[in-house]
């Protein structure tokens, strides 16, 4: 009997127009792709970045895949995470106990350059990990969920949340209720997978509140980034998937019925549609926030 190929890996990414980041999300499919090479994996964006979700099925579907499985690329379910993927059959990746290990080496690192009193001593220093911030308070609860369970054990005198757009507090607000509440010593750790113009916003609020209050010690961490841990938590969301209850599906399955954005329904199969997320004050093309629609080759609306 012969054994039938494992479904492929579909990585789902949020739409971006930050080019940084989305060539960041196709290096990492890129190299999920070479470390696995007995699987067939592709990745495509939500909308506003190539390729998009339609692309990369389509791809898939030219090298000969029956079938497959998607895992959103997203710390978070909802908001810019998970929730604009609800057809995506994997969880979302935070907050893995692998992401956490990552997060407190970044602390490690940014604490390891010179002015460090006392070198592997937490007890004085506070980390404000800083999301994306969503108007879905779901999402930005997680991000604080995340901010406790990097706290439990670790030593740090506390762990604060902030948001670089659409919820409160942001982070200069952030960094005040650190000094407030008796902080020594400041991290900011940006909780987004890869670098990008809303991370790069986070270093630059740092450095300006930093400029105006020389009597704190405040440090920046870098984001998470393609590190060993990402690449397997995305294959261990993948398992889940093909041995759990859900079960990877052919295109015309997902394109009739799976509800993943990106596809139509009905008499419409197969007309791709892109979802946008805009953060205020971004300076990249995301200015302003709205959520929007568009239809590749169809300027009519679709109602869900």
């Amino acid at each position: 009997m012969i054994t039938p190929p494992p479904p492929a890996l579909l990585i789902a990414g949020h739409g971006t127009r930050d080019e940084v980041a989305a060539e960041a999300f196709r290096e990492f499919v890129r190299e999920l792709g070479r470390r696995n090479p007995e699987l067939a994996v592709a990745g495509g964006f939500v909308g506003l970045a190539s390729p998009t979700l339609g692309e990369a099925v389509d791809g898939l579907v030219e090298r000969g895949v029956q079938g497959f499985t998607a895992v959103p690329l997203a710390l978070v379910a909802g908001g810019g995470g998970q929730g604009d993927i609800p057809g995506a059959y994997g969880r979302a990746l935070g907050p893995h106990p692998a992401l956490l290990a990552v997060l407190e080496r970044r602390v490690e690192e940014a604490l390891g350059g010179g002015g460090v009193r006392r070198p592997g001593d937490r007890a004085d220093v506070t980390v404000l990990l800083v999301g994306a911030g969503s108007g879905d308070p779901d999402a930005n609860a997680e991000v604080v969920r995340a901010a406790r369970l990097l706290w439990e054990g670790r030593g740090y005198a506390g762990v604060e949340t902030a948001f670089v757009s659409l919820a409160a507090p942001d982070v200069p607000s952030g960094l005040d209720r650190c000094v407030r509440l008796g902080a020594g010593r400041v991290v900011v750790l940006p909780y987004f997978l890869f670098d990008g113009s809303l991370p790069e916003r986070v270093r630059q609020q740092t450095e300006g509140w930093a400029a105006v209050h020389p009597e704190v010690e405040v440090r920046s961490a870098e984001v998470i980034g393609a590190e060993r841990e990402l690449f397997e938590l995305v294959m261990e969301r993948y398992r889940e998937v093909v041995q759990g209850a859900a079960q990877g599906v052919s295109r015309g399955e997902l394109l009739v019925g799976s509800g993943l954005p990106g596809f139509r329904r009905d008499g419409e199969v197969g007309l791709v549609f892109q979802e946008s997320c805009f953060h205020p004050d971004d300076d990249s093309p995301h200015s302003g926030h709205r959520h929007g629609r568009h239809f590749q080759g169809h300027s009519h609306s679709h109602a869900h």
